[in-house]
């Protein structure tokens, strides 16, 4: 792999996205590259049909979003104190829709995405989107793992 010079680090906005942030504010510092964050605002509860009275849900996942997004604004803004340039995009739609468009628009090189265990909670609202992503990314992947 050449030295990534655009790097997409795809958030879900949960705090397991927290060190797969990290790790891309991290490479792009250490490479001198471009880094790019993208928040996936997935919302299943109004997408493809889906017409459920689940407010738990709904009320539990806008939770965790907004914890997460204070979180990661945070992290965003001490990189950018030290000099880096970092693009914020916020995408609203099927996710792995939107990663592989965006990778095929900007010639991103490098694509970070947080691995780990999902919750049951986060298994129904992403269902099988890091696989599709893996498949049919034209671009290198990493997958951070979070510390035990």
């Amino acid at each position: 792999m050449n030295t990534p010079k655009r790097i997409l680090v795809v958030s879900r906005s949960t705090k397991h996205c927290r060190r797969a942030v990290a790790m891309g504010i991290s490479m792009a510092q250490k490479h001198f590259g471009a880094l790019y964050l993208m928040h996936i605002i997935h919302d299943p509860f109004g997408l493809d049909g889906w017409n459920l009275p689940i407010p738990s849900f709904r009320d539990e996942y806008e939770r965790m979003a907004a914890a997460a997004r204070k979180d990661m604004d945070r992290m965003v803004a001490d990189a950018r104190a030290d000099g880096l340039v970092v693009e914020e995009f916020i995408k609203d739609g099927k996710p792995a829709e939107e990663v592989l468009k965006f990778v095929k628009e900007t010639g991103i090189d490098l694509v970070v995405i947080p691995a780990h265990e999902e919750g049951r909670l986060e298994h129904f609202l992403y269902g099988h989107d890091i696989d599709t992503i893996i498949r049919k990314l034209p671009a290198s992947i990493m997958l951070v793992k979070e510390k035990e």
